[in-house]
């Protein structure tokens, strides 16, 4: 199997100040423990490209565009270092090129996946992206990578279903927002509840599995629930090609939840995932990082992530 890995220098400029937890130091730790783990040698490295404003328009509307736009020129015009979209959420001198990677990232894994160049990709990459809905950045992201991707995916490609499955312990929002009528879309998830971004769970249906666990939930919870709920909703589906939203906070090492995961565990559901992959969408994975902020726990989890998707696990 070839797995592509995706970044650029550009997501690391990207920074909200040295207390914040969504830091560039979140990719050297990936770097770190892929180099440590000897994975890094059996992936192809690709250089994230800058998306192109069509392709952020296909999910995010002018004004979400122009919010980020307007508050780069203005950190340029005041001299200030960081200009706030919210409390959570700040903007820097590079954020619009780091956001464009982000997503050209994502676009870019899509097309080699389906042109067969790769058999899938992760994308190393940030801001994190899904709760950044078609109106609003928030909770760390301005632009919803695998949103923008999976748009790309079925208006330019065509395709007819994909799957997009949210292992962030956070609910995926702004993903949600973006294909919640979007018949051609299923989307599967789980996230402690209640927790940021305190949106009401949503209705489960046919192509909408996001299911609410508790705080202190441990890997035998998610593995149940993802047996029992997302794979017969997968294999009903039969999708053409899956999208992974990565995040990897719901470890129990990760402080800023309270959900119990270990790597084991995110092998388990990359296995699961893989295997639907090579059911339906001849192996077609296209995986993008979310969160996860302990450095260590999230170097380990990105490793057991693409040991399985490497075929080395």
């Amino acid at each position: 199997m070839t797995t592509a890995i995706y970044s650029h220098a550009d997501c690391r400029r990207h920074e909200m100040g040295e207390w914040h937890p969504e830091s560039p130091a979140r990719l050297q730790a990936i770097d770190d423990q892929l180099i440590a783990s000897r994975v890094d040698q059996f992936l192809e490295h690709r250089e994230a490209p800058l998306a192109d404003l069509e392709a952020i328009a296909r999910v995010h509307t002018p004004h979400a565009i122009a919010s980020v736009r307007e508050g780069i020129d203005d950190l340029e015009i005041s001299g200030q270092r960081y200009y706030p979209l919210d409390p959570d959420t700040s903007l820097n001198k590079h954020s619009w090129n780091a956001a464009l990677r982000a997503a050209g990232a994502a676009v870019a894994a899509t097309d080699a996946v389906i042109a067969g160049e790769v058999d899938n990709a992760f994308c190393a990459i940030r801001p994190p992206g899904h709760h950044a809905t078609p109106s609003t950045s928030m909770g760390f992201c301005l632009f919803n990578s695998v949103a923008i991707a999976v748009r790309h995916a079925l208006e330019h490609h065509h395709l007819e279903r994909v799957a997009i499955i949210d292992f962030d312990v956070h609910h995926g929002n702004g993903t949600a927002a973006a294909f919640i009528d979007e018949s051609r879309v299923l989307m599967a998830s789980f996230y402690q509840h209640p927790f940021y971004p305190h949106t009401p769970p949503d209705p489960t249906s046919h192509r909408w599995i996001n299911v609410p666990v508790p705080a202190f939930s441990n890997g035998e919870v998610v593995r149940k629930l993802v047996t029992n709920q997302w794979l017969p909703a997968l294999h009903d589906f039969k999708p053409q090609m899956i999208f992974i939203s990565a995040g990897f906070d719901a470890h129990r090492e990760d402080d800023l939840a309270q959900m119990a995961l270990v790597e084991a565990d995110y092998t388990w559901m990359t296995q699961q995932i893989v295997e639907i992959a090579n059911l339906y969408a001849g192996g077609r994975i296209v995986s993008c990082l979310e969160g996860g902020y302990n450095l260590s726990a999230l170097g380990r989890s990105v490793v057991a992530h693409l040991k399985v998707l490497s075929g080395m696990e």
